[in-house]
């Protein structure tokens, strides 16, 4: 069965900022808007933005230790194909994004191996990208 696109609305409570945010430093194009809410073509899936207070998890985020690093929760994100991952690694980097984990190779050797990264948007919002070489790896357990 072919994947379908997900919806996700997070809170913003700058919409500028994060606006700019998700426009240059991802390069996401954007949809429809008005002046509380804007859609992102976010690699396939319809992310939104929604201006809203600042939340708990955006004042201090929580953390749960998965192979060696401090993974905040709650996060988001997408899997891509490896090149894909390595040519967004290369973007966020020399745009000096400040990663939560740096890019890097997470259970390596193991089941599940897969490329992994972490940053924050500017209101907060943990943001995870990865990529398996074998895809059948996803699930596996």
């Amino acid at each position: 069965m072919p994947l379908t696109p997900f919806h996700l609305a997070i809170p913003v409570y700058d919409l500028a900022a994060a606006r700019h945010f998700y426009n240059e430093t991802f390069g996401l194009t954007e949809g429809r808007s008005s002046d509380q809410w804007v859609d992102f073509n976010f690699f396939g899936h319809q992310l939104v933005i929604h201006e809203h207070p600042k939340t708990p998890s955006q004042e201090s985020a929580h953390t749960n230790p998965v192979d060696g690093h401090d993974v905040p929760v709650p996060h988001f994100g997408v899997v891509l194909e490896w090149s894909r991952w390595e040519a967004l690694a290369e973007r966020l980097k020399s745009r000096n994004t400040a990663f939560v984990i740096e890019p890097g190779i997470r259970f390596k050797g193991l089941v599940g191996e897969q490329a992994t990264m972490f940053l924050l948007d500017p209101c907060g919002n943990a943001l995870e990208f990865k990529a398996f070489k074998d895809m059948g790896q996803l699930f596996a357990k």
